[in-house]
């Protein structure tokens, strides 16, 4: 009897311990989203004292530094970043390793992470339809414009989105929840710093990139309404910096040599364009997580100026790989961070003012 009380407690003890482990797939805190959507929700929501708004208002976007980030930024809130990978197995681990850079530099994990499931990126067979749905329900609910970074044919399908924004295959885009991960089947949004009523067609995310899109990629089916449409940034995204590798087949038009690889703005879009060393792999690019474990490369990249060519001006102990890719990519998501975090803190003064 009690060998057989002595089993079913092992039995039970296990089954808990099993039930535990497949409950938890991640363990940051996530943000909530309870608040109800109304003018002024979202300005009143965020926790941000005065003296911290003068430190975020004091930053300087081209030139933001380690101890920005750790010290200013580290202590408010922050865009999404939707990072979005190509299609062949396993390159997704890819774009994991980059959102695990992102966040050893010091960028809120919540905010890279999807709500609905924790994953690291999205797929570049998703709706893009729903992705630009999802941006539109991120900036509703907190009030900074979304970022996007595409690899392969993610870079494809984060240009499709900014089209979507915009406008060019359909007059009405439904806004996305991505908790629920089902249309709303509304088509417009409460604008978080403005308080009116606005539609999702016609929205703007900050900042966008694609690496690597292009190439061979171009001919999937998937991807055939993007002909005539890769190269063209429309006024959804204020700025946009397109990357090209030489030699690269799978990604890059003609090799990745000749303008063919450029992108040009359709109106106001900020556009840049820089070339990658040949060296590079366009399967293994955004591979970067360990970027952020070395502290003298973590020092360089903070320190990065953005080229259209650039290169590495010394060596290091431990590996760089990918390291120009990740540190221009890296200076624009800070300078972004600085932007929409000013333009938060200032309709909150607006706000206040107004009272």
């Amino acid at each position: 009897m009690r060998k057989t009380l002595s089993q079913a407690f092992v039995l039970l003890l296990v089954a808990v311990l099993l039930s535990a482990c497949g409950g938890s797939r991640y363990s940051y805190r996530q943000d909530s989203y309870d608040a109800s959507v109304e003018p002024g929700a979202v300005l009143r929501a965020v926790e941000l004292d005065e003296s911290l708004e003068g430190e975020i208002l004091a930053l300087d976007a081209e030139h933001v530094s380690d101890e920005d980030v750790q010290k200013v930024l580290a202590r408010a809130p922050a865009p999404r970043i939707i990072n979005i990978h190509g299609g062949i197995y396993p390159v997704h681990l890819a774009m994991k390793s980059f959102s695990r850079f992102l966040i050893g530099m010091g960028y809120p994990e919540a905010r890279i992470r999807a709500p609905r499931d924790g994953s690291y990126s999205h797929s570049c067979y998703e709706s893009s339809e729903r992705l630009a749905g999802y941006i539109a329900w991120y900036y509703e609910r907190e009030g900074m414009r979304p970022m996007m970074v595409g690899h392969s044919q993610g870079g494809i399908q984060a240009v499709k989105v900014l089209h979507e924004l915009a406008g060019t295959f359909g007059e009405r885009v439904p806004v996305w929840n991505p908790l629920s991960g089902s249309s709303e089947e509304r088509y417009s949004i409460v604008d978080p710093l403005l308080g009116v009523e606005r539609p999702v067609v016609g929205l703007q995310v900050s900042y966008a990139s694609a690496v690597g899109s292009g190439g061979l990629t171009r001919f999937l089916p998937n991807q055939w309404i993007m002909a005539g449409r890769l190269r063209r940034i429309p006024d959804s995204v204020v700025e946009f910096t397109g990357y090209y590798i030489g030699l690269d087949v799978l990604g890059g038009d003609l090799m990745g040599f000749g303008s063919s690889n450029k992108y040009a703005a359709n109106g106001k879009a900020s556009v840049r364009n820089v070339k990658l060393p040949s060296t590079y792999s366009h399967v293994t690019v955004p591979t970067t997580k360990h970027l952020a474990e070395s502290e003298e490369i973590r020092d360089w990249i903070n320190n990065y100026a953005p080229s259209e060519e650039p290169e590495i001006d010394r060596e290091f102990i431990a590996s760089s790989a990918n390291i120009l890719w990740a540190a221009d990519v890296w200076y624009s998501v800070k300078k972004h961070w600085v932007l929409e975090l000013q333009n938060l803190v200032l309709a909150r003064r607006a706000m206040r003012r107004e009272r």
